[in-house]
C-alpha cells in the first residue's frame, strides 16, 4: 500500500516517457503491437504445418491408456506363461517316469513349492482393507492437512505385508496376486502396480496363519499405529476382518531374475 503523495507521483509521466509534443506513451503502446505480430506468426506457421489437422491428437498421450495397455500385455503375458509351466510340468512329469534324477529334482521342487508360494494355500486368516479418505471436496480441510494425506501410500500397504508376515504369516496376497519373494508393492500416485497390473483403491491384503498372532502383530507394528491415528484424524479406511477359512492362490508370474547372477563361491 502506498501513500497518497506517492500516487500523485506515480501518476505523473516522467520526463523520459513523455513524447515530443506533451503526450506520455508507456510501454504498452509498444509492447501490444510486438505481442500481435508475434502471435500471427506463430499462428500462420502453426495453420501451415497443420495443413488443416490437429496437431495435438497426433502427439497427445493418455497416462490412463497407456497403463491400461501395458496392463493388458502383462495379463496376455502371464496368461502365457502358465501355459507354458503347465507344458512344462506336463513333460517334466512324464520324463520323471523313465529318469530317476529328473523325478528326484521334481520332488524337491514340489516340497519346496508351498514355501514359495507356488501352490495354492487355504487356512484360517485375515484380511486388512485400506482405503482413501471420502471427503466432500468442498470441505474444507483440518489445519495442517493436505490432499496428500488422504489416499493410500505405498508405504502403508508395505506396513501391512510385513506386519503380517512378522505375525508368522504363511502366505500373503494383495488383491488377487499371491506374494512371492520377489514381489515389489509399488504404487503410482494413488493406485497400486503389482506384477504388472494396475489396482485402484480400495486395496485388499490377505493373509493365512495364526490368526491372533497376525492381529497382534498389525496392533503393534509402529507405521500402522500412525496410520490409525491418520485413520481418525482424516477418516483414512482401515478394517481388519477375521476368516475361518480363506483360500489364496498360487502365483502364477514370472519366476526368472534377469539381472542377478550367482555368486561362486
Amino acid at each position: 500500500m502506498t501513500d497518497g503523495s506517492s500516487q500523485d507521483a506515480a501518476e505523473q509521466p516522467s520526463s523520459a516517457s513523455v513524447r515530443r509534443g506533451g503526450w506520455p506513451r508507456s510501454r504498452w503502446g509498444w509492447g501490444v503491437p510486438l505481442v500481435l505480430a508475434v502471435a500471427g506468426l506463430l499462428m500462420a506457421t502453426s495453420a501451415e504445418t497443420a495443413r488443416g489437422t490437429d496437431l495435438r491428437s497426433a502427439r497427445r498421450t493418455d497416462l490412463a491408456d497407456l497403463v491400461r495397455a501395458q496392463a493388458a500385455r502383462a495379463e496376455a503375458a502371464q496368461d502365457s506363461v502358465q501355459q507354458l509351466r503347465a507344458d512344462i510340468d506336463r513333460l517334466t512329469a512324464a520324463q520323471g517316469v523313465a529318469d530317476a534324477p529328473v523325478a528326484q529334482a521334481r520332488g524337491q521342487g514340489d516340497a519346496l513349492a508351498p514355501d514359495a508360494g507356488l501352490t495354492a494355500m487355504s487356512g484360517p486368516g485375515v484380511v486388512v482393507t485400506l482405503d482413501d479418505a471420502q471427503r466432500d471436496p468442498g470441505t474444507a480441510l483440518p489445519p495442517g492437512v493436505t490432499p496428500d494425506d488422504l489416499v493410500v501410500h505405498q508405504q502403508d500397504l508395505q506396513a501391512v505385508v510385513n506386519a503380517l508376515w512378522a505375525g508368522g504369516a504363511q502366505g500373503v496376497e494383495v488383491m488377487d496376486q499371491r506374494l512371492v519373494s520377489t514381489s515389489a508393492v509399488r504404487c503410482v500416485g494413488n493406485t497400486l502396480l503389482l506384477h504388472g497390473r494396475v489396482y485402484s483403491p480400495p486395496f485388499t491384503v490377505s493373509a493365512v496363519g495364526d490368526v491372533r498372532r497376525l492381529e497382534a502383530a498389525l496392533r503393534v507394528s509402529p507405521p500402522l499405529v500412525t496410520y490409525r491415528q491418520w485413520v481418525d484424524a482424516v477418516g483414512l479406511g482401515y478394517q481388519v476382518t477375521t476368516h475361518p477359512t480363506l483360500d489364496l492362490p498360487a502365483y502364477t508370474g514370472d519366476l526368472e531374475l534377469p539381472y542377478a547372477q550367482a555368486v561362486t563361491p
